[in-house]
């Protein structure tokens, strides 16, 4: 192909992606890590407990049974929404949401419809360059039971545990704000971050105390009024329980809802599932709107009434989160951005990093080299306490060669040693100087001090 028709078909090609943009949402929801559960005194930690031994008349939806709110669970929800830089609503109220399946004891979920305790909240993230995504709603539920897919006597059955049943659920709903699979991969991880920071539940994805959906369409530009404008139709991908999965399904969705459209199709609006082993997502059923669950304020609960001073007291227990403690470790520390976020990443480990730094401000070490062991696990800092590290890395750092005159002996043997990684920076490929530090490294046992070694190659290839 002449370089000239190449050139126009991949101009065309862009013109025709532009002219489809996803647009997506996310529903995520958390498990509450309360003890017991959101409507009565049941347990509320359920995982690998045996079937059905934490249920009671409530979670059962008995008849005559009462429920009655863990007020707990509505503190940690202020809590999130504050976190997520919502507006906590003064008034609130649980609403009935109808449907029937089998996990559902009740034949409806008590949940929250047109008064959530907390919305309008956003989420700064930093990918290729900074977004805002908007939150919607942060509102508290319960969750449903568990359906187990078995054999029993050779014939294929589906039993239902009730243990998770009743226990504290928090959805975060964000606004159509997400455009591609790696940003909502990013949000999702960024969400999970912040909750463990907040102490109010582990997030833990194989324990299922993490769900992820997608609401997935597809915008056409050139029938759009404004930019503003939704498409007509969503897809909703439920029960997705990794970032991995998360991301595969919505590149999925995108190619075959875009491939669609193209065709003059209108995707269908429907709830669908994916499949790991296809990678792929399959139809579950046609999608319900909100008039088909018959929500209705829940009678046997009176509204939620929120004080100033009650909101103002959940606030003063709002920690640093992730962003601001990744922003404070580069500023303040000279940490690098890399190290930052993946130290913000884990309360723990920041408490940990913290402690380090201090004891080594106290001896006047770099600390980015002492946090990047740390990250690289080269130390088992559960095990070692930060004043024991600083105390080793200054004996290691005191019997390191950093005298010129012999450092320069292994690097002009490195550098005859390795005359094509020579050849390989001083074409421009700067980090193969990382190889020649290796070498000098290999040559002087582990004594050279790097950083030496580091500035007299630089000096010495640059001439």
């Amino acid at each position: 192909m002449a370089q000239a028709e190449t050139e126009y078909l991949v101009f065309v090609l862009a013109i025709m992606n532009q002219m489809y943009t996803p647009v997506i949402g996310l529903e995520i929801h958390v498990e509450l890590a309360t003890r017991s559960k959101m409507f009565c005194g049941c347990p509320a930690d359920h995982f690998g407990k045996e079937p059905n031994i934490q249920t009671c008349p409530v979670c059962l939806g008995l008849p005559g049974a009462l429920p009655v709110p863990n007020k707990k669970a509505i503190e940690w929800t202020i809590l999130l929404g504050l976190a997520l830089n919502c507006r906590i609503n003064r008034s609130s109220k649980f609403d009935r949401k109808h449907y029937f399946y089998p996990d559902l004891p009740k034949g409806y979920q008590i949940s929250q419809y047109d008064e959530p305790i907390a919305s309008g909240g956003s989420l700064k993230l930093k990918i290729d360059e900074e977004r805002t995504i908007g939150i919607e709603r942060v509102h508290l539920e319960e969750d449903t039971g568990k359906l187990l897919h078995n054999t029993v006597n050779g014939e294929k059955v589906t039993l239902v545990d009730f243990n998770r049943s009743g226990v504290a659920l928090v959805e975060i709903v964000t606004e159509p704000d997400i455009h591609s699979a790696t940003e909502a991969k990013e949000f999702a991880q960024e969400l999970q971050r912040i909750i463990r920071h907040l102490g109010i539940s582990d997030c833990d994805m194989e324990k299922g105390s993490m769900r992820l959906e997608a609401n997935i369409s597809i915008a056409e530009s050139g029938k759009r009024k404004e930019e503003s404008e939704l498409p007509a139709y969503k897809v909703e991908v439920k029960n997705l329980n990794s970032f991995r999965f998360l991301e595969r399904a919505i590149n999925y969705e995108i190619e075959r809802q875009t491939a669609l459209l193209k065709a003059g199709r209108k995707p269908r609006q429907e709830t669908r599932g994916f499949v790991e082993k296809l990678n792929a997502t399959r139809t579950q059923r046609y999608k319900e709107t909100a008039a088909d669950y018959r929500y209705f304020p829940e009678p046997d609960i009176p509204p939620l009434e929120f004080s100033n001073e009650f909101i103002d007291n959940i606030r003063a227990k709002l920690p640093q989160l992730p962003q601001d403690i990744a922003k404070q470790l580069e500023n303040k520390y000279g940490i690098r951005s890399s190290y930052a976020r993946l130290v913000a990443a884990d309360k723990e480990l920041t408490d940990y990093v913290l402690a380090v730094i201090d004891e080594a401000k106290k001896a006047r070490m770099k600390t980015d080299s002492l946090v990047g062991l740390i990250i690289n696990q080269k130390i088992d800092w559960h095990k070692v306490k930060p004043e024991q590290l600083v105390t080793e890395m200054m004996k290691t750092k005191a019997a390191q060669v950093s005298d010129d005159t012999t450092l320069e002996q292994w690097v002009k043997q490195a550098v005859a040693d390795l005359p094509k990684v020579v050849a390989d920076y001083k074409a421009g490929k700067k980090a193969a100087i990382g190889v020649l530090i290796g070498k000098v490294a290999a040559l002087s046992n582990g004594s050279a001090d790097a950083s030496v070694v580091k500035k007299i190659l630089e000096e010495k290839l640059s001439r």
